[in-house]
């Protein structure tokens, strides 16, 4: 069965302590694990998508423009890929590598109006682990959306964090028991 790792928001704005919205150490703790998870991924000659936000300064028309503050904005430091996990994102693509594909989105879902489902399709992809930032957000809507799409998906607790008390726990119980998925 073919595979793919996803990376979630895992930017400098939503990780880094300068980010304008950071989830603070939780986030910055999931260097490691997350460069874990690339590995065994691209040991197993399965895939990795970095789906991460991507806004347009000024864009009146994008939803979360009323939620939040600029944020992601494409070209910008906090829409860079942090720490190490970053660095290694950024040699990967720079060699070319055909197996690590960015995926820029501007809703909390990773399929929401991107070609991610389709991609995956393309290279025969039926599981999806799932980690980044934050997990009752940007995390729970794309692993709602990739249950719907028939998926088989995982999500490493130890690769995933959110800045907000209990949406954690709460978020890896309701993947759990409303969609079926795999907690590891």
């Amino acid at each position: 069965m073919k595979r793919a790792l996803l990376i979630i928001d895992y930017s400098n704005d939503f990780v880094d302590e300068k980010g304008v919205m950071s989830c603070g150490e939780a986030g910055r703790a999931l260097d490691e694990p997350i460069l874990a998870q690339i590995r065994h991924t691209l040991d197993r000659d399965d895939f990795v998508f970095v789906c991460n936000d991507a806004h347009e300064e000024g864009d009146a028309y994008a939803p979360e423009a009323v939620l939040f503050p600029p944020h992601n904005l494409v070209g910008s430091w906090g829409a860079e890929i942090y720490g190490t996990t970053g660095k290694l994102i950024r040699a990967l693509l720079a060699k070319g590598h055909p197996n690590v594909t960015m995926v820029p989105k501007q809703r909390y879902s990773a399929f929401y109006g991107t070609p991610l489902d389709m991609m995956l399709r393309q290279r025969n992809v039926e599981m999806l682990t799932v980690v980044g930032v934050c997990t009752d957000i940007c995390v729970l809507h794309t692993v709602i959306d990739a249950c719907y799409r028939g998926y088989v998906v995982a999500v490493p607790a130890n690769a995933c964090a959110t800045p907000f008390a209990h949406g954690q726990e709460w978020a890896l119980a309701h993947m759990r028991t409303c969609l079926g998925v795999e907690i590891e």
